[in-house]
Protein backbone atom coordinates (compact mmCIF):
# COMPACT_ATOMS: atom_id res chain seq x y z
CA UNK A 1 0.00 0.00 0.00
CA UNK A 2 2.92 2.06 0.86
CA UNK A 3 4.47 1.53 -2.52
CA UNK A 4 1.52 2.23 -4.14
CA UNK A 5 0.50 5.99 -3.01
CA UNK A 6 4.08 6.81 -2.72
CA UNK A 7 4.39 5.95 -6.98
CA UNK A 8 0.81 7.61 -7.24
CA UNK A 9 1.84 10.63 -5.21
CA UNK A 10 5.20 11.45 -6.71
CA UNK A 11 3.82 12.98 -10.30
CA UNK A 12 1.02 15.00 -8.26
CA UNK A 13 4.01 16.43 -6.27
CA UNK A 14 6.22 16.63 -9.45
CA UNK A 15 3.25 18.64 -11.09
CA UNK A 16 2.67 21.22 -8.18
CA UNK A 17 6.65 21.82 -7.97
CA UNK A 18 6.33 21.97 -12.11
CA UNK A 19 3.40 24.88 -11.34
CA UNK A 20 4.95 26.50 -8.84
CA UNK A 21 7.93 27.35 -11.41
CA UNK A 22 5.73 28.35 -13.82
CA UNK A 23 4.19 30.63 -11.46
CA UNK A 24 7.62 32.18 -10.90
CA UNK A 25 9.08 32.43 -14.14
CA UNK A 26 5.69 33.82 -15.96
CA UNK A 27 6.02 37.59 -13.99
CA UNK A 28 10.00 37.57 -14.81
CA UNK A 29 9.89 36.23 -17.99
CA UNK A 30 7.01 38.88 -18.81
CA UNK A 31 8.73 41.70 -17.19
CA UNK A 32 12.37 40.81 -18.98
CA UNK A 33 10.37 41.21 -22.38
CA UNK A 34 8.68 44.28 -21.58
CA UNK A 35 12.27 45.87 -20.19
CA UNK A 36 13.48 44.70 -23.42
CA UNK A 37 10.42 45.79 -26.12
CA UNK A 38 9.63 49.19 -24.46
CA UNK A 39 12.13 49.85 -22.03
CA UNK A 40 13.72 49.28 -18.84
CA UNK A 41 11.33 51.72 -16.87
CA UNK A 42 8.20 50.32 -18.27
CA UNK A 43 9.39 46.71 -17.16
CA UNK A 44 10.16 47.75 -13.29
CA UNK A 45 6.93 49.47 -13.30
CA UNK A 46 4.77 46.26 -13.83
CA UNK A 47 7.46 44.43 -11.42
CA UNK A 48 6.63 47.00 -8.99
CA UNK A 49 2.64 46.18 -10.09
CA UNK A 50 3.39 42.58 -9.30
CA UNK A 51 5.22 43.88 -5.80
CA UNK A 52 1.45 45.35 -4.82
CA UNK A 53 -0.40 42.26 -5.83
CA UNK A 54 1.88 40.16 -3.80
CA UNK A 55 1.90 42.03 -0.88
CA UNK A 56 -1.77 42.84 -1.01
CA UNK A 57 -3.10 39.37 -1.86
CA UNK A 58 -0.15 37.58 0.15
CA UNK A 59 -0.21 39.65 3.32
CA UNK A 60 -3.87 40.01 2.96
CA UNK A 61 -3.61 43.79 3.26
CA UNK A 62 -6.64 45.89 2.26
CA UNK A 63 -8.24 48.92 2.48
CA UNK A 64 -12.36 48.24 2.60
CA UNK A 65 -11.52 45.37 4.98
CA UNK A 66 -9.97 47.83 7.77
CA UNK A 67 -12.00 50.48 7.33
CA UNK A 68 -15.35 47.83 7.80
CA UNK A 69 -13.75 45.86 11.01
CA UNK A 70 -13.18 49.15 12.48
CA UNK A 71 -16.62 50.34 11.78
CA UNK A 72 -18.92 46.99 12.67
CA UNK A 73 -16.04 45.95 15.49
CA UNK A 74 -14.19 48.77 16.73
CA UNK A 75 -10.99 46.68 15.72
CA UNK A 76 -7.96 49.53 14.47
CA UNK A 77 -5.02 47.13 12.90
CA UNK A 78 -5.98 47.20 9.50
CA UNK A 79 -6.47 50.79 9.47
CA UNK A 80 -3.51 51.99 11.65
CA UNK A 81 -1.20 49.68 9.18
CA UNK A 82 -2.89 52.11 6.35
CA UNK A 83 -1.54 55.02 8.52
CA UNK A 84 1.88 53.80 9.12
CA UNK A 85 2.63 52.85 5.15
CA UNK A 86 0.93 56.53 4.19
CA UNK A 87 3.48 57.82 7.16
CA UNK A 88 6.37 56.02 5.81
CA UNK A 89 5.92 57.27 2.20
CA UNK A 90 5.48 60.96 3.64
CA UNK A 91 8.66 60.89 5.34
CA UNK A 92 10.65 60.20 1.74
CA UNK A 93 8.13 62.17 -0.33
CA UNK A 94 7.69 65.45 0.93
CA UNK A 95 11.51 66.20 1.09
CA UNK A 96 11.58 64.92 -2.83
CA UNK A 97 8.76 67.33 -3.50
CA UNK A 98 10.49 69.70 -1.61
CA UNK A 99 14.00 69.16 -3.53
CA UNK A 100 15.16 70.04 -6.71
CA UNK A 101 12.94 67.13 -8.58
CA UNK A 102 10.96 68.96 -11.16
CA UNK A 103 10.02 65.63 -12.87
CA UNK A 104 8.40 64.53 -9.54
CA UNK A 105 4.55 65.06 -9.16
CA UNK A 106 2.50 64.53 -6.24
CA UNK A 107 -1.48 63.12 -5.81
CA UNK A 108 -2.51 67.37 -5.55
CA UNK A 109 -6.66 67.88 -6.29
CA UNK A 110 -8.60 70.77 -4.95
CA UNK A 111 -11.39 70.22 -2.70
CA UNK A 112 -14.65 70.69 -4.45
CA UNK A 113 -18.51 69.92 -4.22
CA UNK A 114 -17.97 66.59 -6.58
CA UNK A 115 -14.91 65.48 -4.95
CA UNK A 116 -16.43 64.94 -1.31
CA UNK A 117 -20.12 63.60 -3.33
CA UNK A 118 -17.90 60.99 -5.39
CA UNK A 119 -15.82 59.75 -2.17
CA UNK A 120 -18.61 59.23 0.36
CA UNK A 121 -20.24 57.48 -3.10
CA UNK A 122 -17.28 55.59 -3.71
CA UNK A 123 -16.89 54.84 0.12
CA UNK A 124 -20.26 53.42 0.06
CA UNK A 125 -19.79 51.20 -3.51
CA UNK A 126 -16.65 49.23 -1.99
CA UNK A 127 -18.32 48.39 0.91
CA UNK A 128 -21.10 46.06 -1.31
CA UNK A 129 -18.02 45.07 -2.91
CA UNK A 130 -15.68 44.81 -0.05
CA UNK A 131 -12.80 45.78 -2.22
CA UNK A 132 -11.81 49.35 -3.39
CA UNK A 133 -9.68 49.96 -6.23
CA UNK A 134 -7.37 48.06 -5.85
CA UNK A 135 -9.02 45.57 -3.65
CA UNK A 136 -11.19 45.23 -7.11
CA UNK A 137 -7.76 44.25 -9.17
CA UNK A 138 -6.71 41.74 -6.43
CA UNK A 139 -9.60 40.19 -5.53
CA UNK A 140 -10.47 39.27 -9.38
CA UNK A 141 -6.90 38.55 -9.81
CA UNK A 142 -7.27 35.72 -6.87
CA UNK A 143 -10.62 34.44 -8.48
CA UNK A 144 -13.55 36.19 -6.37
CA UNK A 145 -16.52 35.85 -8.86
CA UNK A 146 -18.31 39.13 -7.55
CA UNK A 147 -14.86 41.22 -8.27
CA UNK A 148 -14.89 39.49 -11.51
CA UNK A 149 -18.10 40.31 -12.67
CA UNK A 150 -17.88 43.98 -11.12
CA UNK A 151 -14.49 44.99 -12.71
CA UNK A 152 -15.73 45.52 -16.46
CA UNK A 153 -18.41 47.92 -14.89
CA UNK A 154 -15.85 49.79 -12.66
CA UNK A 155 -13.55 50.09 -15.93
CA UNK A 156 -16.49 51.43 -17.57
CA UNK A 157 -17.45 53.61 -14.84
CA UNK A 158 -14.10 55.34 -14.79
CA UNK A 159 -14.35 56.11 -18.43
CA UNK A 160 -17.92 57.69 -18.06
CA UNK A 161 -16.75 59.47 -14.84
CA UNK A 162 -13.56 61.13 -16.67
CA UNK A 163 -16.00 61.54 -19.85
CA UNK A 164 -18.27 63.76 -17.28
CA UNK A 165 -15.51 65.06 -14.48
CA UNK A 166 -15.06 69.01 -16.33
CA UNK A 167 -18.48 68.90 -15.92
CA UNK A 168 -18.41 68.09 -12.23
CA UNK A 169 -15.47 69.96 -11.12
CA UNK A 170 -16.99 72.88 -12.90
CA UNK A 171 -19.74 72.98 -9.83
CA UNK A 172 -16.82 74.72 -7.68
CA UNK A 173 -14.51 73.97 -5.33
CA UNK A 174 -11.78 75.69 -2.84
CA UNK A 175 -7.96 76.98 -4.25
CA UNK A 176 -5.96 74.03 -4.14
CA UNK A 177 -4.08 73.48 -0.64
CA UNK A 178 -1.13 71.30 -0.51
CA UNK A 179 0.97 70.94 2.81
CA UNK A 180 5.01 71.29 1.81
CA UNK A 181 7.86 71.37 3.38
CA UNK A 182 9.15 70.02 6.96
CA UNK A 183 6.12 71.75 8.15
CA UNK A 184 3.53 70.10 6.02
CA UNK A 185 5.68 66.62 7.03
CA UNK A 186 5.20 67.12 10.51
CA UNK A 187 1.39 68.38 10.26
CA UNK A 188 0.87 65.33 8.18
CA UNK A 189 2.13 62.51 10.56
CA UNK A 190 0.84 64.44 13.48
CA UNK A 191 -2.37 63.99 12.02
CA UNK A 192 -2.14 60.45 10.82
CA UNK A 193 -0.58 59.59 14.50
CA UNK A 194 -4.22 61.41 16.09
CA UNK A 195 -6.21 59.16 13.63
CA UNK A 196 -3.89 56.39 14.87
CA UNK A 197 -4.51 57.21 18.73
CA UNK A 198 -8.30 57.93 18.11
CA UNK A 199 -8.70 54.53 16.40
CA UNK A 200 -7.20 53.05 19.40
CA UNK A 201 -9.15 54.61 22.08
CA UNK A 202 -12.19 53.74 20.37
CA UNK A 203 -10.88 49.95 20.29
CA UNK A 204 -11.48 47.68 23.18
CA UNK A 205 -8.54 46.48 24.85
CA UNK A 206 -8.05 43.29 23.02
CA UNK A 207 -8.15 44.81 20.02
CA UNK A 208 -5.27 47.02 20.95
CA UNK A 209 -2.63 45.65 18.67
CA UNK A 210 -0.93 45.19 15.26
CA UNK A 211 -0.10 41.90 13.75
CA UNK A 212 2.85 41.71 12.65
CA UNK A 213 1.71 40.03 9.23
CA UNK A 214 0.33 43.81 8.70
CA UNK A 215 3.35 45.52 9.78
CA UNK A 216 5.03 44.04 7.64
CA UNK A 217 2.77 44.51 5.05
CA UNK A 218 2.94 48.19 5.43
CA UNK A 219 6.71 48.55 5.51
CA UNK A 220 6.17 46.38 2.05
CA UNK A 221 3.97 48.29 0.71
CA UNK A 222 5.10 52.07 1.91
CA UNK A 223 8.63 50.92 0.41
CA UNK A 224 6.76 49.58 -3.13
CA UNK A 225 5.13 52.73 -3.13
CA UNK A 226 8.36 55.38 -2.67
CA UNK A 227 9.41 52.73 -5.55
CA UNK A 228 6.47 53.83 -7.92
CA UNK A 229 6.74 57.51 -7.31
CA UNK A 230 11.01 57.46 -7.80
CA UNK A 231 10.33 55.14 -11.30
CA UNK A 232 6.65 57.14 -12.23
CA UNK A 233 7.84 60.37 -11.52
CA UNK A 234 4.44 60.16 -9.64
CA UNK A 235 2.84 58.68 -7.04
CA UNK A 236 0.65 55.49 -6.75
CA UNK A 237 -2.29 55.33 -8.26
CA UNK A 238 -5.37 53.04 -9.67
CA UNK A 239 -8.40 54.83 -11.20
CA UNK A 240 -7.16 56.46 -14.30
CA UNK A 241 -5.34 53.20 -15.39
CA UNK A 242 -8.93 51.61 -15.76
CA UNK A 243 -11.00 54.63 -17.34
CA UNK A 244 -7.96 54.64 -19.93
CA UNK A 245 -8.78 51.14 -20.64
CA UNK A 246 -12.28 51.47 -21.60
CA UNK A 247 -11.09 54.98 -23.28
CA UNK A 248 -9.22 53.27 -25.65
CA UNK A 249 -11.86 50.64 -26.43
CA UNK A 250 -14.56 53.43 -27.26
CA UNK A 251 -11.79 54.70 -29.58
CA UNK A 252 -11.39 51.44 -31.04
CA UNK A 253 -14.65 50.97 -32.07
CA UNK A 254 -14.56 54.31 -33.30
CA UNK A 255 -16.30 56.89 -30.92
CA UNK A 256 -14.84 60.36 -31.41
CA UNK A 257 -13.74 61.34 -27.54
CA UNK A 258 -12.94 64.60 -28.17
CA UNK A 259 -16.64 66.00 -27.36
CA UNK A 260 -15.12 65.39 -23.54
CA UNK A 261 -13.23 68.51 -22.54
CA UNK A 262 -11.30 65.82 -20.78
CA UNK A 263 -10.25 63.37 -22.86
CA UNK A 264 -9.67 66.09 -25.82
CA UNK A 265 -6.87 67.34 -23.99
CA UNK A 266 -3.66 66.80 -25.71
CA UNK A 267 -1.73 64.81 -22.83
CA UNK A 268 -4.94 62.57 -22.46
CA UNK A 269 -5.09 62.26 -26.61
CA UNK A 270 -1.43 60.80 -26.90
CA UNK A 271 -2.28 58.31 -24.09
CA UNK A 272 -5.12 57.14 -25.95
CA UNK A 273 -3.14 56.32 -29.12
CA UNK A 274 0.19 55.01 -27.16
CA UNK A 275 0.38 51.76 -25.95
CA UNK A 276 -1.23 50.77 -22.59
CA UNK A 277 2.32 48.95 -21.71
CA UNK A 278 3.68 52.51 -21.60
CA UNK A 279 0.79 54.10 -19.13
CA UNK A 280 2.28 53.64 -15.95
CA UNK A 281 -0.97 53.19 -13.95
CA UNK A 282 -1.96 50.77 -16.40
CA UNK A 283 1.36 48.62 -15.51
CA UNK A 284 1.01 48.58 -12.34
CA UNK A 285 -2.52 47.68 -12.23
CA UNK A 286 -2.33 44.67 -14.74
CA UNK A 287 1.01 43.75 -12.11
CA UNK A 288 -1.53 43.71 -9.05
CA UNK A 289 -3.80 41.53 -10.95
CA UNK A 290 -0.93 39.17 -11.78
CA UNK A 291 0.61 39.52 -8.31
CA UNK A 292 -2.84 38.31 -7.22
CA UNK A 293 -3.57 35.52 -8.84
CA UNK A 294 -0.15 34.13 -8.43
CA UNK A 295 -0.74 34.08 -4.62
CA UNK A 296 -3.85 32.24 -5.14
CA UNK A 297 -2.62 30.16 -7.41
CA UNK A 298 0.45 29.31 -5.55
CA UNK A 299 -2.10 28.72 -2.02
CA UNK A 300 -4.78 26.66 -3.68
CA UNK A 301 -5.53 27.32 -7.28
CA UNK A 302 -8.51 29.55 -8.19
CA UNK A 303 -10.76 27.07 -7.61
CA UNK A 304 -13.15 30.03 -5.78
CA UNK A 305 -17.32 28.48 -5.88
CA UNK A 306 -19.73 30.79 -7.67
CA UNK A 307 -21.73 32.26 -4.57
CA UNK A 308 -25.33 31.65 -4.29
CA UNK A 309 -26.55 35.14 -4.12
CA UNK A 310 -30.25 36.26 -4.93
CA UNK A 311 -30.76 38.54 -8.65
CA UNK A 312 -30.26 41.81 -6.35
CA UNK A 313 -27.39 40.87 -5.24
CA UNK A 314 -25.65 40.65 -8.52
CA UNK A 315 -27.62 43.30 -10.01
CA UNK A 316 -26.26 45.24 -7.03
CA UNK A 317 -22.90 43.90 -7.89
CA UNK A 318 -22.85 45.51 -11.45
CA UNK A 319 -24.35 49.37 -10.17
CA UNK A 320 -21.69 49.32 -7.48
CA UNK A 321 -18.84 48.24 -9.63
CA UNK A 322 -19.96 50.88 -12.35
CA UNK A 323 -20.50 53.21 -8.81
CA UNK A 324 -17.41 52.54 -7.89
CA UNK A 325 -15.33 53.91 -11.33
CA UNK A 326 -17.65 57.04 -11.55
CA UNK A 327 -17.28 58.37 -8.27
CA UNK A 328 -13.72 57.18 -8.20
CA UNK A 329 -13.17 59.83 -10.86
CA UNK A 330 -15.42 62.66 -9.39
CA UNK A 331 -13.42 62.20 -5.67
CA UNK A 332 -10.12 62.53 -7.64
CA UNK A 333 -9.12 59.13 -6.82
CA UNK A 334 -9.78 56.23 -5.02
CA UNK A 335 -8.28 54.83 -1.76
CA UNK A 336 -5.01 54.71 -3.19
CA UNK A 337 -4.69 57.86 -5.92
CA UNK A 338 -6.43 59.77 -2.92
CA UNK A 339 -6.27 58.93 0.55
CA UNK A 340 -3.07 56.92 0.24
CA UNK A 341 -0.77 59.00 -2.02
CA UNK A 342 -2.93 61.79 -1.62
CA UNK A 343 -2.20 62.62 2.15
CA UNK A 344 1.61 61.35 1.27
CA UNK A 345 2.29 63.77 -0.63
CA UNK A 346 0.87 66.35 1.02
CA UNK A 347 -2.78 67.01 -0.57
CA UNK A 348 -5.48 68.60 1.67
CA UNK A 349 -7.96 66.46 -0.78
CA UNK A 350 -6.80 63.39 0.79
CA UNK A 351 -7.79 64.03 4.24
CA UNK A 352 -10.96 64.79 2.95
CA UNK A 353 -11.75 62.68 1.05
CA UNK A 354 -10.77 59.82 3.97
CA UNK A 355 -13.49 61.85 6.06
CA UNK A 356 -16.22 61.41 3.12
CA UNK A 357 -15.24 57.63 2.18
CA UNK A 358 -15.26 56.45 5.84
CA UNK A 359 -18.86 58.30 6.13
CA UNK A 360 -19.72 56.12 2.38
CA UNK A 361 -18.74 53.34 4.46
CA UNK A 362 -20.69 53.43 6.89
CA UNK A 363 -23.71 53.88 4.55
CA UNK A 364 -22.16 50.79 2.73
CA UNK A 365 -22.04 48.59 5.06
CA UNK A 366 -25.39 48.84 6.34
CA UNK A 367 -27.14 48.31 2.70
CA UNK A 368 -25.09 45.01 2.26
CA UNK A 369 -27.78 43.10 3.61
CA UNK A 370 -30.73 44.41 2.31
CA UNK A 371 -29.39 44.36 -1.29
CA UNK A 372 -28.89 40.84 -0.49
CA UNK A 373 -25.16 40.46 -0.27
CA UNK A 374 -24.68 38.69 2.72
CA UNK A 375 -27.31 36.88 5.52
Amino acid sequence: MTDISTSLGAPAKGSRLFARAGLIGLPLVVILALMASAGVRYGLLLAIGVGFGLTLEGLRFGFAGPWRAMILRREPAGLIAQLLAIGLVAVVAFPLLSGDHPELIGAHAAVGWSMVGGAFVFGAAMQLLLGCGSGTLVNAGSGNPVSVVALPFFVVGAFAGSYHLLWWTDLGHLPLVVLEGSRGLVITLLGLLIVGLGALFLAPKQARFVPRRLLVAAVLLAALAIANFAVAGQPWGVVYGLGLWAAKGASALGADLTASSYWASPVHQERLVSSLLTDYTSLTNLGIILGAFIVAAWRSGLSTRLPSLPARAWLATVIAGFLLGYSSRLALGCNVGAFFSGISTGSLHGWVWFVAAFAGAWVGIRLRKPLGLEG
